[in-house]
């Protein structure tokens, strides 16, 4: 048990260096995660030798856990209206569209097995939010077609599990499905949100009304109410994923007390689970078990990507005013990743006969979806033209530390194009009163604000004022900006 002290460290180490290095390349982090832990497991260097898949599944639904509700923390509440009507619809029709259209093409085009045809199109019908949200925050995309990816990244999952766990009940009680799993569909899509929502208002609650001398208490706080929020969901059968995810954009959206910590927390949480369960995924691959199945796993990705998906996306928005670039796109994003690999370990842990087979064409595929889709998805908003130069994150910023009740929040603000472009000077600007611009970070300078400090194209302004007033504060800079 030492050596887990020893080699994991030195895993993690190695995934962040690696991920750093090939980031000019635009090579995602979980693609990184993924190889280390192919290359260290067993069948390569055979430094670690693991096969736990029942450890993995909860190491991956408690990591799940935490990228869901830093997702819906960082989803802004006027980009989810503006987009709710197209990703629930992917979320829940356009799930049930891959996966016919999956089993369609394995079975009647290609005469696979019946069983394990309905077994690979219900897991792997649904998109991956660890995937998704890894890559898209790095790509600079219009708001609407992120949101769009990502919300329906974050509520697919449970219609893949609803379907996963009927095919397999199905499969090995043999009995028919009916009225009842209709009704376990709709309790769990609408309770998993309720329950979030209630879970958060008292999570705000509990914040406002702490007063903690340790501020490390916020963040134990945090780990409770986002792990309670999923426990209680699920005991009553609800969608953990999606009470957390509401929970996790409920908070996102509401002024409390010290949460520019929580979310920064939040955000580093997530992060950790991202490359965690990736690395584990790695790990719990064995590729030499792929020789005779590649070709098989090569013609699920490719009638994933190229057939269902796209079939899928244009049917499920019919009538939505997505335009051809956007719809092609979206069936490019369609990333796999942690989620089906849960879920093909259902048959496994059902004691299906085709149990590893449907495990490993799934991990394969996934691989593939990461590696190919992954990877080229700057690529192709380039050529879609749907993506802006990518500015880099700045590496200092402000953080708001009250211990007492406050209106007062750091609102950031990054200016448009062009990047050096004079804007006016702050004294010209008409922020509400009050407001006070604290940093300007230009590139890898900070400046400290005066009055004739102009602002330029690409500053990202820190601005400190009341929460309420943040549309008004965006207002002013932008508006200035424009007409300076």
């Amino acid at each position: 048990m030492v050596i887990a002290y020893i080699v994991i460290p030195l895993l993690l180490i190695m995934v962040v260096l690696a991920a750093v290095w090939l980031d000019r390349f635009s090579v995602p982090v979980i693609l990184v995660a993924l190889g280390t832990g192919i290359v260290f497991g067993s069948d390569v260097l055979n430094v670690w030798h693991f096969e736990d898949v029942t450890l993995t599944n909860h190491v991956a639904n408690l990591a799940l856990v935490f990228i869901l509700f830093q997702g819906g923390f960082s989803t802004k509440q006027g980009d989810f209206k503006a987009v709710a009507l197209p990703a629930v619809g992917l979320a829940t029709w356009g799930v049930i569209l891959t996966a016919a259209v999956t089993f369609f093409c394995l079975r009647g085009l290609f005469g696979w097995p019946f069983e394990t045809s309905l077994l690979l199109a219900v897991i792997i019908s649904s998109t991956d939010v660890a995937a998704i949200f890894s890559i898209l925050r790095r790509q600079s995309l219009p708001p609407r077609l992120s949101s769009t990816l990502e919300i329906e990244s974050a509520a697919n999952d449970p219609m893949a599990i609803l379907l996963t766990i009927a095919a397999v009940e199905g499969l090995t009680s043999g009995e028919e499905l009916g009225a009842s799993t209709l009704l376990l569909f709709l309790w769990k899509f609408a309770a998993g949100p309720a329950i979030g929502w209630v879970m958060a208002q008292g999570a705000v609650r509990l914040f406002n009304r702490l007063q903690p001398q340790d501020r490390g208490y916020y963040y134990v706080l945090l780990l409770g109410v986002v792990m309670l929020t999923y426990g209680v969901a699920e005991h009553l059968h609800a969608s953990g994923m999606l009470a957390v995810f509401s929970a996790g954009f409920l908070m996102g959206n509401r002024h409390f007390i010290y949460k520019q910590g929580v979310r920064n927390f939040s955000a580093a949480l997530s992060t950790i689970a991202n490359i965690g369960v990736f690395l584990l995924m790695g790990l719990l691959v064995f590729p030499s078990r792929w020789a005779n199945l590649w070709l098989d796993g090569l013609c699920l990705f490719l009638i994933l990507t190229f057939v269902a998906r796209p079939v899928a996306v244009w049917l499920g928005t019919l009538g939505m005013g997505i335009d051809r670039k956007n719809k092609l796109f979206i069936s490019w994003a369609g990333l796999r990743g942690a989620v089906p690999i849960v879920l093909a370990t259902y048959p496994l842990a059902a004691g299906m006969e085709v149990g590893e087979n449907v495990f490993n064409l799934v991990f394969f595929a996934v691989l593939l979806s990461v590696l190919v889709q992954g990877s080229s998805l700057g690529t192709v908003a380039r050529w879609l033209r749907l993506s802006t130069p990518s500015r880099p994150m700045p590496r200092y910023g402000l953080e708001l530390v009250t211990m007492a009740e406050s209106d007062l929040d750091l609102i950031v603000v990054d200016l448009p194009d062009p990047r050096g472009a004079p804007g006016p000077k702050i004294r010209d600007l008409p922020l509400p009163p009050g407001a006070v611009i604290t940093l300007i970070t230009r590139d890898d300078e900070i400046l400290i604000p005066k009055g004739n400090t102009r602002i330029k194209g690409w500053d990202r302004i820190t601005v400190l004022a009341r929460a309420v007033e943040e549309p008004t504060v965006r207002s002013a800079l932008l508006s200035a900006f424009e007409d300076g």
